[in-house]
């Protein structure tokens, strides 16, 4: 059976980044774990699950999932997870994967290892979880996003939720922009701004813009894996 592992911020994800691919995944042939840094339940950005940001339906469904999905409610801790065990990994986005996901050894190692693999793994990023790419190095210590096509949350997005000192609504000092660091690493940066929807996929990496493009990015990887796909 195909299997594939969730990786989700304690420090505010991005709801509908999570549960959308979440139960996208849930609905094929695939079985589905979770797991956080230190193996604590992940914590929801409360902006996305605000009626006034994201709508009643959207706010409504990541509120229920986030409460009841066991998965969530009791993830493993990261350390636990190796790339043997899985044949896909999942990095939900939201601004608190700078805090912790993406700084994550571990993280980094399970993505190295899923997109230098022969094929048959593969990896998803979606947001500002794409920002783990600028942290990554290769097996011979090259950036692993180097010459490679992705997209992410744009800068263009970042200065319209950030004040003049780099600070978030609530109050963090946000740590980097993810689009500077990433093309720092020598990627193909593509965030298709004029689309509905951005998704880029190159080799075993697939790279999701945002909210908007997260379930065109796990029907992605879902055919990229080959699972039945959801009816």
């Amino acid at each position: 059976m195909t299997s594939v592992l969730f990786v989700v911020s304690e420090e505010g994800y991005w709801g509908e980044e999570c549960v959308d691919p979440l139960e996208t995944l849930s609905d094929t042939d695939a079985s589905v774990d979770v797991a956080t840094p230190s193996g604590n339940k992940p914590v929801v950005d409360d902006r996305s699950i605000d009626p006034e940001n994201v709508g009643e339906e959207t706010a409504e469904r990541v509120t229920e999932v986030h409460a009841n999905d066991q998965r969530l409610q009791n993830p493993k801790p990261l350390a636990a997870a190796s790339s043997a065990m899985y044949d896909a990994v999942v990095f939900p986005g939201g601004h608190g994967t700078e805090w912790d996901v993406n700084q994550d050894r571990h993280a980094r190692t399970l993505l190295r290892e899923m997109v230098e693999s022969d094929g048959d793994q593969k990896a998803l990023a979606i947001c500002h979880a794409v920002g783990l790419l600028a942290f990554t190095r290769d097996s011979d210590g090259d950036f692993l996003v180097e010459g490679r096509d992705v997209t992410g949350f744009p800068n263009e997005w970042e200065q319209n939720i950030v004040d003049d000192n780099d600070l978030m609504p609530d109050g963090r000092k946000l740590p980097y922009w993810v689009e500077d660091e990433v093309k720092a690493a020598g990627a193909n940066w593509d965030a298709e701004l004029d689309a509905d929807t951005s998704v880029r996929t190159h080799g075993d990496l697939i790279t999701a813009r945002g909210p908007d493009s997260s379930h065109a990015g796990v029907m992605a990887l879902v055919e990229a894996l080959g699972v039945t796909p959801p009816a």
